[in-house]
């Protein structure tokens, strides 16, 4: 997870309760789609990897299997306290916006899911991960773009859509109030050229109706229930209506794009 130097801190703080179930659900969401972008790159055995913001182990731990013994791989963040136990990897304690990279590098692979969207200073950020690469090395970069498609509910076709939906805009709110940049994802491609890495690519991934989405909703909207009624974007009783909904199951939840993009820093010449 990333720090929000914005506002007054991160939104979805790791030390609430309701993290490490969103930590799984966006596990569950957003792993396959990730795992496939390494080996799109070729991620593979005996390569160095930073893993950034890793939030919980399934990525890192993923990476540490794939590169084996001869392989290294770290895992950072600000907070690590989803990471107990790590096993076939290290886990540090960093700040990827105001840190230079961990020991371990360069790297054949620096990668950060769900990050910069939430970093005050992303360009400096980006640079500290495009510096940590060693030639012929990859950045693969994936993060949300809200405003790309910004319902929950894509089928409004009711009333509990339609509140899934207003609570949603609320919660896009209070995640600008705090300096996340909604429309991020849609730059990576971009901004990885702009960094001076080549042969760039990007894609864009988002389920719809997974069981995961709901977990993901049901967990996202306790932790924020307080900021949504003090900043007077919902009630108390629209929450609990949206909550009970949320258990019926009959509710066809979407998240928003994950734009992934990938790029690699130029072989000397």
């Amino acid at each position: 997870m990333a720090r929000d130097t914005g506002g007054d801190g991160y939104l979805l703080d790791n030390r609430q309760a309701e993290a490490g179930v969103r930590i799984n659900a966006l596990a569950e969401l957003f792993d396959p789609s990730t795992f496939r972008h390494f080996e799109r790159v070729g991620a593979g055995a005996g390569w160095r990897c930073w893993e950034i913001g890793a939030g919980g182990p399934t990525v890192p731990a993923w990476l540490a299997r794939r590169v084996g013994p001869d392989g290294y791989v770290v895992a950072t963040d600000i907070d690590t306290s989803w990471l107990p136990g790590a096993r076939g990897f290290e886990v540090l304690r960093h700040d990827v916006a105001a840190e230079e990279p961990p020991p371990g590098g360069p790297f054949d692979l620096v990668h950060a899911r769900l990050v910069l969207v939430h970093v005050a200073d992303r360009d400096r950020a980006l640079r500290t991960m495009a510096a940590a690469l060693r030639p012929g090395g990859w950045l693969v970069l994936e993060d949300a773009d809200p405003e790309l498609q910004p319902l929950i509910s894509p089928d409004e076709y009711g009333p509990e859509q339609e509140l899934a939906n207003r609570l949603r805009r609320g919660f896009r709110t209070l995640l600008r109030q705090r300096g996340a940049d909604l429309a991020y994802g849609r730059r990576l491609p971009r901004l990885l050229r702009g960094a001076g890495l080549a042969d760039v690519g990007a894609d864009a991934y988002f389920p719809i109706t997974s069981p995961a989405c709901t977990v993901l909703e049901e967990a996202t909207v306790h932790q924020v229930q307080g900021r949504l009624v003090a900043e007077g974007l919902a009630t108390e009783e629209e929450i609990e209506r949206h909550l009970a909904n949320l258990a019926t199951g009959g509710l066809d939840l979407a998240t928003s794009p994950m734009i992934s993009a990938w790029g690699r820093r130029p072989s000397a010449a």
